[in-house]
């Protein structure tokens, strides 16, 4: 079935294939937009920064305090509520991530800033976020609209990743997002739906966590977000459900629920996330769970990020996981697109008044 382009053309009436082999060319173009942010906002003025937003837009948020872990001297942290932490102050930056411009909590949490004197930027396509954030004073990154946000990942991550350089946080980082550029390009040429299950390892990866419960093990401070976004994905464009876990964490817990059931346990495909960056003792810790499971879980598949720079090789990761997320739709039938228990989750809430 993952050769039949018929089939896969058929199951995708929205595109959701074509927004994925787009993902070069959105970086490029949120790249460009970074390079034009403008912000009243001075590093010398903030002593942390938190990123408020949900679901595709905290995933955002969430990259870049991975990626910025070894580089920003003040504290970055992703919050995922309707209010914020009794720390956010006037010396904080809030930066507000909603690609609708109409998450509530983001829009609350929005909202709680304001009332703590934090300093705000907002990141949307425009919606009330937009509305608000223009008329109290607060800069605004309009992001072009047009895609579910788990496929505009791109326009919520790279401007921010460009904001942190401006304020003098990090680094500049173009080679970077060049690199990444190509290799995505490179990688689209073998993860696509022409490209034969023999030659795909997007096509084949699917194929064994098909029918399986996949679960996907990132390390702390490396690929631990990747392994939330390849669930997410899995969870949203597949309509079937995925779990993921964090080295050296889930050594400590999760690794003794490996006994039993073994019914269960055996419908159990893991997949574990390296790259070059991981500390070594997780290295090791991932070699040894793999040996503990071998014979409880259906499989264990090694995945390994392709690339020199750290941006590059978090984005081959990323980009493999969406591909499989899927040709998982495909194999199941479902169109990736709709979100409709979202939807009709979204319009109880509005339903509901406090």
């Amino acid at each position: 079935m993952l050769d039949n382009l018929e089939t896969i053309a058929q199951n995708d009436p929205s595109g959701m294939f074509e927004a994925v082999y787009n993902l070069p060319e959105q970086i490029q173009k949120a790249y460009e937009i970074g390079k034009n942010i403008n912000v009243n906002v001075k590093a010398e003025d903030i002593d942390k920064v938190v990123i408020t937003g949900l679901g595709g837009s905290a995933i955002g948020g969430n990259l870049l305090r991975v990626f910025v872990l070894d580089k920003c001297k003040i504290p970055v942290i992703v919050n995922r509520d309707y209010v914020l932490p009794a720390y956010v102050d006037s010396k904080t930056l809030v930066i507000a991530s909603s690609y609708s411009g109409n998450t509530e909590e983001t829009l609350s949490a929005y909202q709680d800033a304001k009332a703590k004197g934090a300093k705000i930027i907002a990141i949307t396509t425009g919606g009330k976020l937009k509305e608000f954030a223009e008329k109290d004073g607060f800069d605004v990154i309009t992001i072009p609209s047009g895609l579910q946000p788990r496929a505009a990942l791109g326009y919520s991550f790279i401007p921010l990743l460009m904001l942190f350089v401006k304020l003098g946080l990090i680094e500049p980082v173009d080679d970077q997002i060049e690199e990444t550029v190509k290799v995505l390009s490179d990688l689209r040429e073998r993860y696509k739906p022409e490209v034969p299950e023999e030659k795909n390892l997007a096509k084949r990866l699917t194929l064994k966590l098909w029918n399986k419960l996949p679960i996907i093990y990132g390390i702390s401070g490396t690929t631990e977000v990747i392994a939330e976004r390849w669930k997410g994905q899995i969870c949203e464009n597949s309509k079937s459900p995925a779990y993921f876990n964090v080295f050296s964490e889930l050594n400590h817990n999760e690794i003794v629920g490996t006994e039993s059931p073994k019914h269960i346990l055996g419908l159990f495909e893991i997949v574990m996330l390296h790259d070059t960056e991981d500390h070594k003792r997780n290295a090791i810790r991932m070699d040894i769970t793999k040996d503990l499971v071998k014979g409880v879980v259906s499989g264990v598949n090694d995945i390994y990020s392709i690339g020199n720079s750290r941006l590059a090789r978090m984005f081959s990761l990323i980009y493999l996981g969406d591909y499989v997320s899927l040709y998982l739709a495909t194999l199941y039938q479902n169109d990736p697109t709709p979100v409709k228990k979202i939807d009709i989750l979204k319009n109880k809430l509005a339903e509901i008044k406090d």
